[in-house]
């Protein structure tokens, strides 16, 4: 992922401190019940990466079996791969079962295509969003949460267009969204109307931390569940200190009232995002007493350049 990354030079002047909760979050929170363990889902973004051969995956696995491995190391994906084209049952049918022969939770988390977001810019898109949901329906149980990425330019002019897409869709259908238009967090009125209106909706907000865009790192929680989106800076300290700080504000929302965590990790190379996962799954534990599997890391310690 190249959203909002900088020059590694430029790292230490950046402030990472993460932002207070915003009012709509206490809000939000304060009405939910208080759970005794907080639902935690961590993984990555891709399952593809022929660099993570020896990291995590055996050496001569051959790709058309890199899912079967993944599923062993983490309960969940962010499903970057049905973003590009319309998925089909079949391709969703043979994901599912890959998960199924591992027989643990999992849980895959689709991105929504492309040719709804950025080519219709969800205008008369009801037949691709027919298409989109039939397929992932076929996940079944391990279907998790699906969310929508806006483009660029898709800003705050177009928020009624957006609030007539989510409201055309299924009632249950789980959803988080994510908006890059600088314009719907500059204009105090704008990002208002906006996070007000997925409120309404009963639409989440995804939070992305990327070095570049502080502004898309927000906090504000529509639902009282939490989509984060983690661009590391290929295992620089501060993404240690990063996430050290994401899981001690999870456990204060958990104390708060959120009902589920969603935590995705990436890096602009994805060849680390293993290690940093296994950081991250470790720390989560400590913290919030949870007990994720994390990555089982093949390579020794002492071999890798931290």
């Amino acid at each position: 992922m190249d959203f909002g990354k900088v020059p590694e030079n430029e790292l230490a002047g950046i402030d990472f401190t993460l932002p207070a909760d915003s009012a709509l979050t206490t809000a939000v929170l304060k009405q939910a019940k208080v759970l005794k363990d907080l639902p935690s889902y961590i993984g990555c973004a891709k399952w593809g990466r022929k660099e993570w051969k020896g990291l995590i995956y055996p050496d001569k696995l051959k790709d058309i079996l890199f899912l079967n491995e993944y599923v062993k190391h983490f309960n969940s994906i962010e499903l970057n791969a049905v973003f590009y084209k319309l998925p089909e049952k079949e391709q969703i049918i043979t994901w599912r079962e890959k998960a199924e022969a591992r027989g643990a939770e999992f849980k895959f988390c689709p991105k929504i295509s492309q040719t709804i977001s950025h080519i219709k810019r969800l205008k008369n898109a009801e037949e691709a969003t027919t298409k989109y949901l039939s397929s992932i329906m076929e996940f079944g149980k391990y279907l998790g949460p699906s969310f929508l990425q806006l483009s660029d330019n898709f800003g705050p002019a177009n928020l009624q267009v957006l609030s007539d897409y989510l409201e055309s869709l299924p009632k249950d259908f789980d959803l988080f969204v994510e908006v890059r238009h600088e314009g719907w967090y500059k204009d105090v009125s704008a990002r208002k109307d906006y996070f007000d209106m997925l409120s309404t909706h009963q639409v989440g907000a995804v939070i992305t931390d990327a070095s570049g865009r502080r502004d898309c790192v927000h906090m504000e929680l529509p639902t009282p569940h939490a989509f984060i989106r983690f661009v590391g800076n290929g295992l620089h300290p501060t993404d240690y200190k990063r996430v050290d700080e994401w899981i001690d504000r999870i456990a204060e929302w958990k104390k708060l009232g959120l009902q589920s965590a969603w935590f995705f990790l990436h890096q602009h190379d994805e060849k680390d995002t293993p290690i940093l996962a296994d950081y991250t799954i470790k720390k989560w534990n400590e913290v919030l007493g949870t007990t994720l599997a994390g990555p089982k890391i093949m390579i020794k310690s002492g071999q890798l350049n931290l």
